[in-house]
């Protein structure tokens, strides 16, 4: 499955005055879309980090169609794209509760030694669940 979807209900602290999701509070967003994703390929970051791998991200766009609001029930979808060496892709969206597109995001990361702070080759086991 490359692709993977959940929900998010917005939360009040995460708006402005105008009950509109601040910008910055979208990447939570797309990082809960990600952590879920590898969750749901059986790899979760926290056993990543117990094994001194680290995935930050070294580039990101998002582009913000609609607002979403509070108390908005938000899905996040977020579809792998492909994994080189050390760098892998994911394109994103979310929609809300009628399925409107209201931000897509682009994000690259890489596989990083925790120790050395130096970009690596993920293991094998994480190869063949990006290329599953």
């Amino acid at each position: 499955m490359k692709e993977h979807q959940i929900q998010v209900r917005v939360r009040y602290s995460e708006t402005d005055q105008m009950s509109v999701v601040y910008h910055g509070n979208y990447i939570p967003y797309f990082e809960m879309g990600r952590v879920e994703w590898l969750r749901n390929k059986g790899i979760s970051y926290k056993s990543l980090e117990e094994n001194g791998i680290a995935l930050p991200i070294v580039s990101m766009t998002l582009n913000y169609k609609k607002p979403a609001r509070y108390d908005d029930l938000l899905t996040v979808i977020t579809k792998f794209k492909s994994q080189t060496t050390v760098k892998v892709e994911f394109d994103c969206e979310i929609r809300n509760e009628s399925g409107e597109l209201l931000t897509t995001a682009y994000f690259l990361l890489v596989f990083v030694d925790l120790n050395s702070g130096k970009p690596i080759a993920p293991p094998q086991y994480i190869l063949d669940v990006m290329n599953d």
